[in-house]
C-alpha cells in the first residue's frame, strides 16, 4: 500500500531524519571528536570516526526517515567519493543549511527562489575559497595527511611513501596479520596477482630471473595450442609466466601436472584490471617485456614472447621488473596523454602506471595489536592518502577557519547568503564543541580578522601564514557545493511517496548545541 506524507508531516520527518545523521556524525569532527562503535550483520563491531561510514550504517524502520536518510547519506557519500575526505563537514553544513532554510520557509520565502539563492550564494564563496588558497609544496604533505588522520605516525608513513615514489597514486594501503605497520617499496610494473590456481603459489614469493612472457587477450583451452613453445621453454631449460584472459579446467589441471612435478617452470596469470584499464596494463606488460600481444592461437611461438629480467609473484601482487630502452618515450607519451583526461579514476590509474615505469609503487602495510585496531587505522590511512590526492586548488587553513572568515567577510545580498553568513561558521563551532573549548576563542580569531587559528592539539594561537593545520581546498569545495545540493532538494520537497509502512521506531534525537 502506498503512503503518501507531505505538508507539515513531512517537514517534521524530514527534520528528524536530518538530526539523527548529522548529529550521530558531527560528534566526531576535529582532533578531539569521539568515536562510534559499528554493528554489522555481515561482520564483527569496529569502531571508527570516519564520518562516511558511520552515516552509511545509520537506518531506521521509519519507512519516511529511512527514505530521507537515504538521501542525506547521497552528500556525504558523494564528497567521499570525490575527494575521500571532509565527509563530516558536509553533513554539519548540510544540517545547518537545511535548518536555517526551513525557518526562512516557515517565514514565508519561496523555496525555489530559495535553493536558487542559495547554488547563487555557493559558487561565490567557492570563488572566495580559491581565492584564499596557496599552492601546495612537498613538506605540506605530511601535516594534510597528518590533519586528515588525526595522526603524526600516519602523517609520517604518508610522507616517507610520498617521497620515494613521487605519486599519490602509486601508493597503495594493505593490511598485514601483525602489529607492526611498514612500507614496503616495489620496483617494476605491479599487478594484483590473479593466478589460474593457488598451486602455482608453492612458495610465499617466486622470483623468476629472465624468464620469458607470453602476453595475450584470448582464453587458453587446450595444451596442444602452446606445445610449440613448452618444446622451446623445457630445451632452453627456462621459465615462462602467461598472461592471458582466461584457461580451461582441462588446461590448468595439465600444466599444473607438469608444474608440481617439476617437470615444467610455468606460472599461469589472468590479465590485471577491467575494460580499458585491463587493455593499458597488458600494453605495459607487453612493454617492459619487449613481448607481443598475442590475439590468435597461431600467432603463439617463441618469436612473440618477450624476456623479463626479474618476476617477483606472492598472493598480493606480480611485480614485473625489465628494461626497454624506449622507456623515456613511453614516459614523456603517458605524460602527455594526462593532458586529455578528465575523469578522476581514469587519472589515477594513469598516474599509477606512470609511477612504476619511473619509481615503482610503495605498499603501506598497516598493522595493529587487534582487528578491530587495525580496520580503524587502516580508514584513517585511506583517508590521509585521499586528502593529498585532493590538491587540485591548492591548500587553505583547517579547522574550519576559511569558511569561518567568508562568513565573517560576507556582505548579505540575498537570503541564500544570510543563511550562508550563518552557517559557515558551524563547521568551526562543532570542532571546539567537540574539543570542550569556550566559543570565546572565536571572538580573539574575529579580532585578528582571521589572521590566526587555533591549534587545539597545542592549545595555541597560529599564524594562518605558518600554521601546520592545513586542508585542501577541494575537499571544502566539494563539502560545500554537495551539502548545499542535497539540503536545496530537501528544501523544495512537498511530497513523499512510499509503498509500505511499519511500526515507528522511536530514536533519541539530541537538541543542536547552537
Amino acid at each position: 500500500m502506498k503512503i503518501i506524507v507531505s505538508g507539515n508531516e513531512l517537514k517534521n520527518k524530514i527534520k528528524e531524519a536530518v538530526d539523527i545523521m548529522c548529529n550521530t556524525v558531527k560528534a566526531t569532527l576535529g582532533p578531539k571528536g569521539s568515536n562510534a562503535i559499528i554493528d554489522h550483520f555481515s561482520f564483527s563491531p569496529f569502531i571508527t570516526n570516519d564520518g562516511v561510514t558511520i552515516a552509511s550504517n545509520i537506518e531506521s524502520e521509519d519507512e519516511c526517515i529511512n527514505t530521507i536518510l537515504t538521501l542525506v547519506k547521497e552528500a556525504s557519500i558523494k564528497t567521499n567519493d570525490i575527494v575521500g575526505d571532509g565527509t563530516t563537514t558536509t553533513l554539519v553544513l548540510l544540517q545547518a543549511i537545511y535548518t536555517l532554510g526551513l525557518k526562512k520557509i516557515d517565514n514565508g520565502v519561496n523555496p525555489i527562489i530559495l535553493k536558487q539563492e542559495l547554488d547563487l550564494s555557493v559558487n561565490n564563496i567557492i570563488s572566495e575559497i580559491k581565492k584564499c588558497s596557496r599552492k601546495c609544496k612537498l613538506k605540506d604533505i605530511k601535516d594534510i595527511a597528518s590533519i586528515s588522520s588525526n595522526s603524526k605516525y600516519i602523517g609520517n608513513k604518508i610522507m616517507e611513501a610520498y617521497k620515494h615514489v613521487k605519486n599519490v597514486n602509486a601508493i597503495k594501503i594493505i593490511e598485514n596479520n601483525t602489529k607492526e605497520t611498514r612500507v614496503i617499496y616495489k620496483v617494476g610494473y605491479s599487478i594484483d596477482t590473479n593466478l589460474a590456481s593457488p598451486y602455482f603459489l608453492l612458495e610465499k614469493e617466486i622470483t623468476l630471473n629472465n624468464a620469458y612472457v607470453l602476453t595475450t587477450n584470448i582464453e587458453l583451452l587446450n595444451i596442444d595450442d602452446i606445445a610449440n613453445i613448452i618444446n622451446e621453454i623445457v630445451k632452453l631449460n627456462s621459465s615462462l609466466v602467461i598472461l592471458a584472459e582466461d584457461y580451461s579446467d582441462e588446461f590448468v589441471n595439465n600444466i599444473l601436472s607438469l608444474y608440481i612435478n617439476n617437470k615444467l617452470n610455468i606460472i599461469l596469470l589472468k590479465n590485471p584490471e577491467f575494460g580499458k584499464n585491463k587493455i593499458d596494463a597488458l600494453n605495459d606488460i607487453s612493454f617492459i617485456t619487449n613481448s607481443k600481444i598475442v590475439d590468435n592461437i597461431s600467432d603463439i611461438k617463441i618469436s612473440n614472447m618477450g624476456i623479463c629480467n626479474e618476476i617477483k609473484i606472492d598472493n598480493n601482487s606480480s611485480t614485473f621488473i625489465g628494461k626497454n630502452k624506449s622507456i623515456s618515450n613511453r614516459l614523456k607519451a603517458l605524460k602527455d596523454q594526462r593532458k586529455d583526461v578528465c575523469e578522476k579514476y581514469e587519472l589515477e590509474f594513469l598516474d599509477k602506471r606512470i609511477a612504476m615505469l619511473e619509481n615503482g609503487i610503495a605498499y603501506i602495510s598497516v598493522g595493529a595489536i587487534t582487528d578491530i585496531e587495525r580496520r580503524e587505522l587502516k580508514m584513517r590511512y585511506d583517508d590521509a592518502l585521499c586528502s593529498i590526492s585532493s590538491l587540485e586548488n591548492g591548500i587553505v587553513p583547517g579547522s574550519g577557519l576559511i569558511f569561518y572568515k567568508i562568513s565573517t567577510d560576507m556582505m548579505i545580498n540575498n537570503n541564500g547568503d544570510e543563511i550562508f553568513k550563518e552557517a559557515l561558521k558551524y563547521p568551526i563551532k562543532q570542532i571546539l564543541y567537540n574539543a570542550g573549548l569556550n566559543l570565546n576563542i572565536l571572538k580573539e580569531i574575529e579580532n585578528s580578522n582571521c589572521s590566526k587559528i587555533y591549534n587545539i592539539n597545542t592549545d595555541l594561537f597560529e599564524n594562518n601564514n605558518e600554521t601546520k593545520i592545513l586542508d585542501p581546498a577541494d575537499v571544502l569545495i566539494n563539502s560545500l557545493a554537495n551539502a548545499c545540493s542535497i539540503a536545496g532538494m530537501l528544501l523544495t520537497t512537498n511530497s513523499l511517496i512510499i509503498n509500505e509502512q511499519s511500526e515507528d521506531k522511536k530514536i533519541t534525537i539530541q537538541n543542536d548545541i547552537y
